[in-house]
């Protein structure tokens, strides 16, 4: 049985307000987590509505058959959301989803507990994986990467301006033994960086690197948008919260995309000029206030983007 750990959802009445829940509509939760969003869904479903979870995290799967198991209205399966148009398939109803809902990034429970390795403020195994049961854990790739690669990574997805110099450490560290916990991690980090950001460990960027990259997290964003607009309803809203400027580029970028088309070039200049839009932006980009920042401070990075299928 996993401990209790506190969980508070993200932009709720935001996200609420963005999906305009109908009381028979389907919905759809590409990453339960513990739930928080999903409960206020079900809060504004009637009997026929519908609301189909994921996630890749077996404790979240568990979580959700515990609080919503005989609730008829409620299924959820194990996976990444890169499975959603598979699902939606199996269950006929691809071109039915009034609304999807993506909350990005690791939950409140996946970072708070050190046995799950996300984070370097308590120690525990150097994991990371959202799904501890598949691919290979931060330590193993950590162990096995050259200097090139894991620079690479923290450079690009984490945006770290030491990366070559915290590579170059983790390979000389782990000729003498390997990297097995949160704390070696973090400790090495803070020891290589010649100095801090103010109120920013050293490690943070590095670990959100990693982490990013033995998820496939910005992949997967990629592949679950392809399969938006033959998901949803007409009319049908797309809510997308993003903690990550990779994540939110790439989120801001697609809806523009289905909206205007893809820019032209000098190669294809008329590229765009006969595109028929599949989705449509409502509004800008949604940022908590400040009451909830204060009250979460994970909400602090938070960015909510909404889109709606057009006819």
């Amino acid at each position: 049985m996993e401990n209790d750990y506190t969980h508070q959802p993200v932009l709720l009445d935001e996200v609420l307000e963005a999906l305009a829940v109908k009381p028979d509509g389907v919905y759809v939760d590409g990453t339960f987590g513990r739930g928080g969003h999903a409960a206020a869904i079900l809060a504004q479903l009637g009997p026929g509505g519908r609301l189909l979870a994921m996630d890749k995290d077996p404790a979240a799967v568990q979580s959700a058959r515990v609080q919503f198991g005989k609730d008829p209205r409620f299924e959820i399966e194990q996976g990444a959301f890169t499975m959603l148009s598979q699902l939606l398939a199996r269950r006929q109803l691809q071109g039915r989803v009034d609304g999807l809902l993506l909350d990005l990034g690791v939950s409140s429970p996946q970072l708070d507990d050190p046995q799950r390795g996300f984070s370097f403020s308590a120690d525990g195994p150097l994991d990371m994986r959202m799904d501890p049961e598949s691919g290979i854990s931060a330590a193993q790739w950590l162990q096995q990467a050259d200097v090139r690669e894991i620079a690479d990574v923290l450079r690009r997805l984490g945006e770290e301006r030491f990366a070559g110099r915290i590579a170059r450490a983790i390979v000389a560290a782990r000729t003498s033994a390997p990297l097995q916990t949160t704390r070696q991690l973090s400790e090495l980090i803070e020891t290589t960086v010649p100095f801090r950001e103010q109120h920013k460990h050293p490690a943070t960027r590095s670990f959100l690197a990693i982490r990013i990259y033995i998820n496939h997290e910005l992949d997967d964003v990629r592949a679950v948008l392809e399969q938006v607009p033959d998901a949803l309803a007409p009319h049908g809203r797309l809510a997308v919260i993003s903690f990550h400027s990779l994540e939110d580029r790439i989120v801001k970028r697609f809806i523009r995309n289905e909206y205007r088309g893809e820019p032209a070039s000098v190669q294809f200049p008329l590229a765009g000029m006969d595109y028929q839009p599949r989705l449509r932006p409502l509004g800008k980009a949604i940022r908590a206030g400040e009451a909830e920042r204060q009250r979460n401070p994970r909400a602090r990075s938070a960015v909510l983007r909404v889109a709606e299928r057009l006819q």
